[in-house]
């Protein structure tokens, strides 16, 4: 959520880039690209892209932040400094270190952490290009490249942001739209399972456009779901 402008972001139905209000960008994913990770992959959402890579499962060390029953994740986001016009300062921020947080908690109930003890799956995710939603896009493809790397899953993760701009209800917020709404919810979930894994909310809704946003999200979810199927199976097909 962010400033108010003058510039109307919804006229005659459409937005700025021509999109109807339910409606969400252009999707490329692609799964491999990072030869030294054990599962990578790369998502576009427009002209937002995000690359993920996981190491591991693998021994954790120091042993004293081992845990005997489960596996642990560690997840890290990171824009990097050309992804925006403004240079971003490196190092971690406290949204890099929030979104970080949100996005582990995302992903581990997708993930059957019990199987591996004693171990840690890092997930580093990188933006490459940020034009609005980098937070879903990076789950998505930290989704992905946890699949490619062979982490047993009980489903992918799904994610896609929605939010208010103009009075109107909209989803795949892009970046000016990200300044300027009037509210930001991005929301992940497991389709297989119908299970929401991350919920968050900034600025004001009413419960009926929250139902509204849920609605579109889980519907546009569905496309972004097969595009993942889809990146598994052309990987493991060439």
């Amino acid at each position: 959520m962010g400033m108010k402008t003058e510039e109307k972001l919804i006229v005659k139905g459409k937005r700025l880039d021509g999109r109807k209000p339910d409606e969400i960008r252009e999707i490329e994913m692609k799964v491999g690209g990072i030869p030294n990770a054990n599962g990578s992959a790369q998502v576009k959402f427009g002209d937002t892209v995000v690359i993920a890579g996981v190491y591991g499962p693998r021994p954790l060390f120091p042993k004293h932040l081992q845990r005997s029953d489960r596996a642990i994740i560690q997840c890290r986001y990171n824009m990097a400094p050309f992804s925006v016009e403004d240079r971003a300062r490196p190092g971690p921020s406290r949204r890099s270190i929030e979104i970080s947080k949100v996005t582990r908690l995302a992903l581990e109930p997708a993930l059957f952490l019990e199987d591996y003890p004693e171990t840690v799956v890092d997930v580093y995710i990188e933006v490459l290009q940020a034009d609005g939603s980098t937070r879903v896009t990076g789950i998505n493809a930290a989704s992905l490249a946890l699949a490619d790397a062979g982490v047993p899953m009980n489903d992918l993760v799904v994610a896609v942001s929605g939010g208010k701009v103009d009075n109107t209800i909209i989803i795949d917020l892009c970046g000016k739209e990200d300044n300027y709404s009037l509210a930001d919810m991005p929301v992940a979930y497991m389709p297989r399972k119908k299970e929401i894994t991350l919920f968050q909310m900034d600025g004001g809704l009413t419960s009926e456009e929250v139902k509204q946003i849920i609605k579109n999200i889980l519907k546009s979810g569905e496309k972004v779901y097969e595009k993942q199927k889809e990146a598994l199976k052309k990987k493991y097909a060439e």
